[in-house]
């Protein structure tokens, strides 16, 4: 097959994954397992951690009401940052950082996602559902 003159990008890695707790151990390790070899250590885990709680946020709060949904995640690399997707059926809502106490087990997932990545946002979906999408820059991990 002769090359193509025009750049193809990378094609994403893609999952579906039951809405089910033991998705998130699935989640970080398919993440994991699509990464580059040489990917830098800060990197991996940065990743690991945006697909790990974004799919438990999606799990948790948004399908687990049909128990049947599957949670869609996608991960790939696009204009200096690295991507991740996270999608369900549940509404578009606008989800916002929460502030829990300090006594509080929970909801300090997006403040993570908040932390770790350059941008983030909240899309709902043509048909039905959300994506929650967020990018961590390439540059920024240089260790």
């Amino acid at each position: 097959m002769p090359a193509s003159p025009v750049h193809v990008p990378p094609v994403p890695a893609h999952w579906l994954l039951p809405a089910d707790p033991a998705s998130v151990p699935r989640a970080r390790r398919a993440v994991t397992e699509a990464l580059p070899a040489g990917c830098r250590p800060q990197l991996r885990d940065d990743l690991r951690l945006l697909a790990s709680e974004l799919v438990t946020n999606a799990v948790r709060h948004h399908s687990c009401a049909d128990r049947g949904q599957l949670v869609e995640l996608v991960l790939w690399p696009a204009d200096g940052h690295y991507w991740v997707a996270v999608s369900d059926g549940g509404p578009a809502l606008s989800l916002a950082p929460a502030d829990p106490g300090p006594d509080s087990c929970g909801g300090r997932g997006l403040l993570l996602v908040d932390a770790v990545s350059a941008a983030w946002a909240v899309v709902p979906r043509p048909a039905r559902g959300k994506s929650v999408v967020a990018g961590i820059r390439l540059g920024r991990h240089t260790s």
